[in-house]
């Protein structure tokens, strides 16, 4: 969990100005529908407004301008140098709380509006921030949630002041594509605008950040019966496409339907054939989602991890072994699909905190080692942790049980499921998966192959550094292939996985599994690329 104390000053205020060129192709695009007033709800210091100046007909030009900070505001407005021809206000102050009322009794619309919102977590946004943002999606009828961030409600309010036909274009970080607290913003889009096209850098555009950005091109519809025609991503690397015609991007970019884009946009990063094939194979009938075959529900939340799971030294020291439990939580705890006894005690050579403490006594009736340990957390402050605090004895842990079945909750390359012969426990960091109709061994063997390495790579979300992330709403819609002839050798699997890397593991099992259900070498390598393209996306890789 990320704490505001130890954020950058820079990212509390979300403040990562725009490259002038990229700026001036933005303003190519917006002209081509020949504006009158401009709306720029975050315009930092003002570098729209010389883009502007570049490429546009200046005399009958008005642009509005908010600036939330007074330095950055002054900044704009002497931007361009010598006197102004065209009309700019510059308000230093909140875009937010201005565009609530502009919604609720309309007297200004849009031609267009551009910029780069600012990028900040909703629990570091001030009090009445925090109301507004709520505010923009309660006047929209829309989902709210509090993982939300200022750029969605920043993009939502400025697409509502747009007048029927006017364009959007703005740039914003690329987890627009797959991130669940822009579901809201997502469906809005795909519901208000005829078309969208999301311009995909390979690279990372501002420095001190591992946040990728994308630009946003929308066109809002001239009435709101009007046929959506939705969404295309454009992929481009480098800045050679700078060069180019937004225009003719725009016009041109093969698009997803706009009745298909109401969720996720990921499956726009798929080509027209790689969709089709995955829409053909999940109607099989040996292809099932996850939440056909199995549960899903979190690890055990301790609320003091360095406490409750320790080495076996700790054990030793402290007397604990009549309440220390196998447990497993990272990837590097198990690097096959198999936890057992031999796992575990590699563990413990490494000195892995491999051990659960579960108390679940009072103190009186723990020696003098139990008592002085529970001292050591208490001296620590953990009872005054708030899942600690809301126990009483604060160091017993609800929810201990173990499932033959786990999963972690991230992965760098793809997910695996593992076989918990051990039954041991797992933190909120793994997933603790009980199965349905279908067999612990069988589940686990069948999960490896590209088809469900594909859909966790559309259904999953990431975030900077590129590992991929899946939730339990996430799991539950995962592609499984679940073939009935298929005899699963787990162990085998396990040390494919230990020893091959991702693409030869992928492309050897999937042989497997996949075969079983007719899809052709053709077939899987084609879902095999598609995975792998997304992939690198997400991780930034060449190739």
């Amino acid at each position: 969990m990320n704490f505001i104390e130890n954020e950058s000053a820079q990212k509390l205020r979300g403040g990562y100005f725009t490259p002038l060129d990229i700026a001036i192709f933005v303003s190519e695009w917006v002209k081509e529908i020949s504006p009158k007033n401009i709306l720029e709800p975050s315009c930092g210091d003002g570098v729209f407004f010389e883009a502007f100046s570049k490429v546009m007909p200046l005399d009958k030009l008005n642009i509005t301008g908010f600036e939330l900070y007074k330095e950055d505001a002054f900044k704009a407005r002497r931007r361009l140098k010598g006197p102004s021809k065209f009309n700019i206000k510059v308000h230093a102050e909140d875009y937010l709380g201005w565009a609530i009322k502009q919604i609720l009794s309309p007297r200004l619309s849009f031609d267009a509006v551009v910029g780069n919102p600012p990028f900040i977590r909703y629990q570091y946004l001030p009090e009445e921030f925090q109301d507004k943002a709520e505010k923009i999606f309660k006047i929209l009828k829309l989902p709210f949630t509090k993982h939300t961030n200022a750029w969605v409600p920043f993009v939502l309010s400025s697409v509502e002041l747009l007048r029927p036909g006017g364009r959007l274009a703005m740039v914003l970080p690329a987890e627009i594509i797959h991130i669940m607290h822009a579901q809201s913003l997502r469906s809005y889009l795909g519901s208000t605008c005829s078309r969208l096209l999301l311009i995909d850098p390979e690279e990372i555009w501002f420095e001190n950040t591992l946040q990728g950005a994308v630009i946003l091109l929308a066109e809002k519809k001239v009435k709101s019966t009007d046929y959506g025609y939705g969404l295309g991503i454009s992929k481009v690397s480098g800045k050679g496409f700078l060069k180019t015609d937004p225009c003719n991007l725009f016009n041109k970019a093969p698009r997803i339907n706009g009745r298909t884009i109401l969720e996720k946009w990921t499956g726009a990063l798929l080509t027209n054939s790689e969709r089709h094939l995955f829409q053909q194979i999940i109607e099989l009938p040996e292809i099932y989602k996850f939440k056909d075959l199995a549960d899903v529900d979190v690890g055990i939340v301790t609320g003091a991890n360095k406490f409750f799971l320790v080495n076996d030294e700790t054990v030793r020291k402290y007397n604990l072994l009549n309440w220390a439990y196998p447990m497993f939580g990272r990837s590097d705890h198990c690097d096959g699909v198999i936890y057992d006894k031999k796992q575990h005690e590699h563990n413990s050579r490494l000195n892995i905190p491999n051990n659960f403490i579960w108390l679940r006594e009072e103190k009186s009736k723990f020696d003098k080692n139990v008592n002085s340990y529970i001292e050591l957390g208490e001296k620590e402050n953990l009872p005054s942790r708030y899942k600690c605090r809301i126990r009483n004895p604060w160091y017993t842990v609800p929810s201990v049980y173990s499932t033959k079945v786990a999963m972690l909750k991230r992965a760098h390359d793809y997910h695996r499921l593992i076989l918990n012969k051990l039954e041991a426990f797992t933190t909120d960091t793994a997933y603790r998966i009980k199965t349905k109709s279908c067999e612990p061994t069988k589940i686990v063997y069948c999960y490896v192959n590209c088809l469900t390495a594909l859909s966790a790579e559309l259904e999953g979300r990431h975030y900077g550094g590129g590992v991929l992330e899946l939730v339990p709403s996430e799991i539950e819609k995962l592609i499984i292939p679940y073939p009935k002839k298929i005899r699963p050798k787990v162990r085998e699997l396990d040390g494919l996985v230990r020893n091959l890397n991702s693409v030869e593991l992928l492309e050897k099992q999937s042989n497997v599994v996949l075969s079983s259900l007719g899809l052709t070498r053709n077939d899987q390598h084609q879902l095999l690329t598609a995975w792998l393209r997304l992939k690198n996306r997400r991780q930034r890789a060449k190739g």
